[in-house]
């Protein structure tokens, strides 16, 4: 299962939005530094509504829905590239996630300190920034040493390593993050071999004051955040408030959507965030829809059915024969499996097909 770290300086609201999002109280928040040492884990589902349509078609009592996995890390401060703070276990931890949900403070509050003196969204996304491309660029640099006295001996892929290692200098140097850097497509194949902090994709959650988030985008700081990370990041950017999400772990679903609706908000900004995170990286679902059950499996885009029958089981890619496709959309419009195959709409794929998000399959294999 895929992992997104949740990251940030200490006082923004990590460990209270990690509650949040994995509906529990794992995480200690409390308002000092390092409240969170060992990194807390939860599995989070993916809200969608799509495996409870399929439910009521399939006429099942049983919907699993997709899921990831949210690491609450130790807080960062300046410095930790050197081994400040937690610095060494914060660098440590953030490397074994595939993608970072970078927390901003969008809020002023003068009961919750805050490390640096004051709110300030862009200096705070610029503090972590730097002690990720300070790290880095120690990586590239011994990397670099040791891959040039392999590239002077004729080693061809060691002349291309080299080659990006010493455009990735320069960039880092200028506080630029690896994930932003211009590459083609075998130096993105390549980036991915030297694990670097900064080339993992990164999301930002702007966490605003209860009375903020029916108007989050109005919100000054929210605005900054905006500007800043789509100039410089190439990244998005949810407004979000933990402390109104970690008000609504203990309520009815009911409940939840009567209190959200109350404060003028649809949708819970957890599972808009839990949707962009499933989407920043690089997932979409599929479904197996029966008596028995109602699924939804998490695929990587791009991937060819017997790939996708291979998250079931390796049996099913090892031995695929054939997937018995149909879209979401077809089926649901149609209302069976039966009217969908009369229509047209339910066909049979190769080991060629690509699957999209939401089809509904059924494999077929040799064992």
């Amino acid at each position: 299962m895929l992992k997104a770290g949740i990251v940030g300086l200490p006082n923004v609201g990590k460990s209270t939005l990690f509650n949040a999002l994995t509906r529990s109280r794992k995480a200690e928040a409390a308002n000092y530094p390092f409240c969170t040492i060992d990194p807390n884990v939860g599995v989070v589902t993916v809200p969608d509504d799509r495996a409870y349509v399929l439910q009521k078609i399939a006429k099942t009592n049983v919907v699993i829905p997709a899921a990831i996995e949210f690491v609450d890390i130790a807080g960062l401060v300046a410095g930790a590239s050197k081994g400040e703070g937690l610095g060494n276990q914060f660098l440590a931890n953030i490397r074994e996630v595939d993608a970072i949900v970078h927390v901003v403070r969008c809020f002023e509050d003068s009961d919750v300190v805050h490390t640096m003196g004051g709110v300030d969204p862009v200096r705070d996304i610029e503090v972590v920034t730097t002690e990720l491309v300070l790290s880095d660029l120690d990586a590239v640099q011994k990397r670099l040493d040791k891959t040039v006295k392999k590239a002077k001996s004729g080693d061809k892929e060691a002349q291309a390593e080299v080659v990006l290692l010493e455009r990735l200098v320069p960039h880092l140097n200028s506080n630029k993050p690896a994930n932003v850097l211009e590459a083609t497509e075998d130096e993105v194949k390549l980036l991915k071999l030297f694990q670097l902090l900064t080339a993992k994709p990164v999301i930002y959650a702007c966490n605003v004051a209860e009375g903020d988030l029916a108007k989050s985008e109005e919100n000054p700081f929210v605005q900054k955040v905006a500007e800043f990370v789509r100039a410089h990041h190439d990244a998005a950017y949810v407004p979000i408030s933990a402390r109104i999400e970690a008000e609504l772990i203990d309520l009815a679903p009911d409940e939840a959507k009567e209190f959200l609706k109350d404060l003028g908000v649809d949708d819970s900004g957890v599972s808009s965030l839990i949707r962009a995170t499933y989407a920043l990286l690089g997932l979409q679902t599929y479904f197996t829809a029966g008596e028995k059950e109602v699924r939804a499996w998490t695929i990587k885009k791009g991937w060819k059915a017997p790939a996708a029958a291979g998250v079931i089981h390796t049996d099913f890619e090892k031995g695929f024969i054939k997937a018995e496709i149909v879209s979401y959309a077809d089926l649901t419009k149609l209302g069976s499996v039966a009217a969908a195959r009369e229509a047209g709409k339910y066909r049979l794929e190769g080991k060629e097909y690509v699957f999209q998000d939401g089809d509904v399959a059924l494999f077929r294999f040799n064992t």
